[in-house]
């Protein structure tokens, strides 16, 4: 079976011919800027969560780091569309992803040219189908986040998941699902590829934007559908011991969704299994993408076997 065509430039190119130069400046010095968005097949039909604040914060993405990538949020939005109709995918991954291709090489990348695509992939549970009902073991990475005023984490920039891709691998090499990281000042912070929060007493902790994550939007879907049910939140520092005797712990990300957390260094959070907030949060999320009841406008609906 062929793999679905890539949109690439502004027109549709063949999976195996989606190709880049050697020279090409993302591979050199991590120029891009990237998003990660799911199609869920709901009981009301396929539809993309929270399609224009991916399409935004792809376009915010490009311009902290000086991209112009030539098209409006709504070009951006269609062509997505576009991608998942072609594809004939009901329910998918998506990534688009806009670069510095070749052009002269340094590390000014400036006269370089930003190139876009958008590809589409079936991709189940990140951390593995079992992890949303009992739960993931993770440790604390050896590696931190990086310091404010280093890396921009507010951009989803491809050279900011060196430090992610290191956790990642440690953690898996060390026997766990996913590392947490904790800020250069030693406060829990995110693990590689997802935000975090906590729970302790009732209340919802997690880390601010401030502190060098990446200000997620699953994150923020979680936030404000915990403030609707009348969970109390706060943003601010969580020390490293906070994460032992928390009472529940998750991640939250496009990819992981909402995960729960079983063990971190070993130690068993709560009872050890997805507890009563992370469950609630988790129903009311997969209440909007697997069934379509969704009261806040965050699906896009997507005409999946109609010719674009």
């Amino acid at each position: 079976m062929s793999k679905p065509d890539i949109w690439k430039n502004g027109k549709f190119v063949r999976h195996e011919d989606a190709t880049v130069h050697v020279l090409t400046h993302a591979l050199h010095y991590g120029t891009s800027v990237f998003e990660g968005v799911r199609c869920y097949k709901t009981d009301k039909g396929s539809a993309i969560f929270r399609h224009p604040e991916h399409m935004q914060r792809l376009i915010d993405s490009g311009r902290i780091y000086r991209m112009d990538l030539g098209y409006t949020r709504q070009e951006l939005e269609q062509a997505v569309i576009d991608t998942i109709v072609r594809s004939g995918m009901d329910e998918c991954y998506i990534r688009p992803l806009s670069y510095r291709g070749a052009g002269k090489m340094g590390v000014n990348p400036i006269n370089n040219p930003v190139e876009t695509i958008i590809a589409v992939w079936e991709w189940g549970a990140y951390l593995g189908p079992e992890a949303l009902e009992v739960g993931v073991d993770v440790h604390v990475a050896s590696w931190n986040r990086m310091a404010p005023n280093t890396f921009p984490s507010m951009a989803k920039a491809g050279g900011n998941y060196l430090n992610a891709g290191l956790v990642k691998m440690d953690a898996v090499l060390n026997g766990f699902a996913e590392g947490i990281m904790l800020s250069t000042g030693g406060h829990v912070a995110e693990g590689s590829g997802e935000n975090l929060f906590l729970v302790k007493n009732d209340t919802l902790y997690t880390a601010p934007v401030a502190l060098s994550i990446l200000p997620g939007i699953t994150r923020d879907s979680i936030i404000r559908m915990a403030r609707d049910m009348g969970i109390s939140i706060q943003e601010g520092l969580i020390p490293r011991e906070a994460l032992y005797v928390a009472d529940e712990v998750f991640f939250t990300g496009t990819a992981a969704e909402v995960s729960p957390i079983r063990t971190i260094d070993h130690h068993v959070i709560g009872s050890g299994k997805r507890g009563p907030i992370t469950e609630k949060l988790q129903t009311a999320f997969f209440d909007i993408v697997h069934r379509g009841n969704d009261p806040y406008g965050w699906l896009t609906h997507v005409p999946v076997g109609v010719t674009a």
